[in-house]
């Protein structure tokens, strides 16, 4: 890797982090200058990191004005939710039919090892990555890469609103109300080798979630612009 790639990789990841974060405001335009000094890098590198995040869905651009920072709506993170449910169930679905032993059971060790972590005290933003990683891993068993990467895509761009919902949960319900037991129910019909129940269980564990986009939009809205 020559350097400028190294620059524009490293480039790439702090800007990824901050747009899936929403730390610049939705529809918010992005200031070249004062981002390339913030990220002490050269004008160049910065522009080949915003157009990959562009095309990945994280930011936008106007023609004549520049980059923008993505909308919050629920429709579009509704579009995403939805988008997700279809690639995750048909991974859990064909995770079943066509994981190997010993994949499933690294994933089940996995599980375990993070059930100790979902208790009272620990971090929504951690409950999160545990979250991911577990969703990441079960999709990978599909043995489709092209579900895995856009699976990656998607958590990125929901991240913040994800990390939103946890928040709301572990308020309203307790900490308590976030365990890992979807999870299990998931890999159970994995291991089993039930494709159809496997695709069930994911579905349910979305949907639960869809009903309260609209109220984790706008408690993002009140996150973001809170004085």
């Amino acid at each position: 890797m020559t350097r400028t790639e190294g620059s524009v990789e490293r480039t790439y990841r702090e800007l990824k982090e901050m747009a899936a974060n929403y730390r610049f405001k939705p529809d918010s335009r992005l200031n070249e200058s004062e981002l390339a000094k913030k990220l002490d890098t050269s004008r160049t590198p910065l522009r080949e990191a915003l157009n990959r995040l562009v095309a990945e869905g994280f930011l936008t651009f106007r023609s004549g004005q520049g980059f923008f920072c993505r909308s919050l709506t629920p429709a579009e993170i509704m579009d995403l939710y939805e988008a997700r449910a279809a690639i995750e169930c048909e991974a859990a679905k064909l995770a079943a039919l066509r994981a190997k032993p010993e994949d499933v059971a690294a994933l089940e060790t996995f599980l375990n090892e993070s059930r100790v972590d979902y208790q009272p005290g620990t971090s929504p933003v951690d409950l999160v990555r545990l979250d991911e990683e577990f969703h990441t891993r079960l999709t990978a068993l599909s043995g489709n890469a092209e579900m895995v990467r856009m699976l990656e895509n998607m958590n990125g761009r929901i991240h913040y609103v994800r990390l939103i919902d946890l928040k709301t949960l572990c308020e309203r319900d307790g900490p308590d109300s976030v365990t890992t037991e979807p999870h299990q129910r998931i890999l159970e019909a994995v291991k089993r080798g039930d494709a159809d129940a496997a695709r069930a269980e994911m579905a349910a564990h979305i949907e639960r979630r869809l009903e309260s986009i609209t109220e984790n939009v706008r408690n993002a809205f009140a996150q973001l612009y809170a004085p």
